[in-house]
């Protein structure tokens, strides 16, 4: 057990703006290599593997390889949770371009907060699970009724075995652009995965913003009853 966390340390990681920059890049849960990972925080690569190697050995990244070529990820859940967390309580910034205006809109939209479903979308979405008896909320979390676990058995979604993972099963996460909640944890992470399985939604070319395909909004509709403008 933790009993002396240095806050301290995490928080200079976090807080360089280069670092930051190429953290926020990977909370869409896809591993990127670090000439991308350099691209998006437009410095170096060799000042990029200097960060990366910081951040790795802070706890906050992993890296993977393929072959030849290396990738990094964001190292755990929580670290994605903390990411989300400081995005819901920061100011916001100036918008200085038609790209970043474009780039920001989407991301309110439509995104993926590390492996689950976030947005204007994600938020839709789990409100209508609670409207319609599939999800109560319980303090932190979201409790699966009995209507539920069969709607999600019928949608593909092994329930049980999902709730026999270390990690939570159904948490609220504090969505940064909407300002409420929508559905965290292993739930949350096999319906977003469901619903790329089915080709309902697809990534932009950012890594975490989302589109909703023709077929998904027709899925959405049919199977959960929601109508969403995402245009």
């Amino acid at each position: 057990m933790m009993i002396n966390p240095n806050l301290v340390e995490i928080a200079s990681l976090i807080g360089d703006p280069s670092r930051l920059t190429m953290l926020l890049s990977l909370l869409g849960g896809k591993a990127l290599p670090a000439g991308e990972l350099a691209r998006s925080a437009r410095i170096s690569p060799q000042t990029a593997s200097t960060h990366l190697a910081k951040m790795i050995k802070g706890g906050l990244l992993v890296q993977e390889s393929f072959g030849r070529h290396k990738y990094f990820r964001l190292a755990t859940t929580e670290v994605a949770t903390a990411l989300e967390a400081l995005l819901a309580i920061s100011p916001s910034k100036p918008i200085r371009s038609l790209r970043e205006s474009n780039q920001v809109q989407a991301l309110q939209l439509a995104r993926t907060c590390y492996d689950h479903l976030a947005g204007k979308l994600g938020v839709s979405l789990t409100d209508k699970l609670l409207e319609d008896g599939f999800l109560e909320k319980s303090g932190k979390d979201f409790l699966l009724t009995e209507a539920g676990k069969t709607k999600f058995k019928n949608f593909g979604i092994e329930v049980e075995k999902k709730k026999k993972c270390r990690r939570s099963f159904a948490r609220q996460c504090l969505d940064w652009s909407e300002r409420r909640y929508h559905l965290a944890g292993s739930l949350g992470a096999s319906l977003t995965q469901r619903m790329f399985e089915l080709n309902w939604m697809e990534y932009l070319s950012d890594g975490r913003a989302i589109r909703v395909t023709a077929v998904g909004k027709k899925g959405l509709f049919d199977e959960f009853g929601l109508t969403l403008n995402l245009e």
